[in-house]
């Protein structure tokens, strides 16, 4: 069971793929040039197998494409009257903006809006609302989903080394950066928390002056009556 099990957990990796990028193909503000990176690394380590992996991240990138596209073409312009929450998401004049854009520019549009996260989501959803036909579609998304993929997966499985190198540099200058910030985060609440120490022992102060005045001055008229 045990080694049924163990055969299991690389599969699960290339769910975990598949599922990440799905999301950020939906609108997750996340690159997925980040999750093609860490298949790339995690493929180099020997963990996964490379083609699986890759295949993995072009299945991910795929299907989340095509989930926005079936969206808008399912749903067209209804789906922004009708579903005000979502005309947050994508608001008319965006939507309008995209379409002149896809009938300018065509395929340049969703090659671009591959690099672009905040972007790329509603340019596919714009693609289904103007009823692009599917299989060109599918073609154009495809050919550009292989090219990303097939580009940072290659960078990062071949320099895997170097990444994970940069990385380790990049974690080092994080934690010197965080002491930093909160060591200075540390000395402006305790220069704030002194100054307001100072200034209550200074209003003390002056309350205790203020009381002995008042003392003084009410002592002043009883000596002379009594004189």
């Amino acid at each position: 069971m045990l080694n049924s099990f163990a055969d299991f957990v690389p599969f699960l990796h290339y769910l975990w793929i598949v599922g990440a990028l799905i999301l950020t193909g939906c609108g997750l503000p996340i690159p997925e040039e980040i999750f093609i990176i860490t298949a790339g690394i995690t493929a180099a380590s020997g963990a996964l197998n490379p083609w699986g992996a890759m295949a993995a991240c072009l299945v991910g990138a795929l299907a989340g494409d095509c989930v926005m596209y079936a969206i808008g073409y399912h749903f067209g312009h209804g789906l922004l009257r009708d579903r005000p929450w979502f005309a947050r998401y994508l608001k008319p004049e965006r939507e309008a903006r995209i379409e002149r854009m896809i009938a300018q520019h065509g395929w340049k549009v969703l090659f671009v809006a591959r690099f672009l996260a905040g972007l790329r989501s509603p340019v596919y959803i714009t693609a289904g609302i103007l009823r692009m036909p599917f299989r060109r579609y599918l073609l154009i998304d495809s050919i550009c989903a292989a090219f990303v993929v097939a580009t940072f997966f290659g960078l990062s499985y071949l320099f895997a080394d170097r990444v994970q190198a940069w990385w380790t540099r990049l974690q080092h200058a994080e934690v010197a950066f965080t002491v930093t910030i909160v060591s200075a985060i540390a000395a402006v609440v305790l220069f704030f928390f002194m100054r307001h120490r100072r200034r209550l022992a200074r209003i003390r102060v002056r309350k205790e002056l203020r009381s002995l005045r008042l003392r003084a001055s009410e002592r002043g008229p009883e000596t002379n009556s009594a004189g």
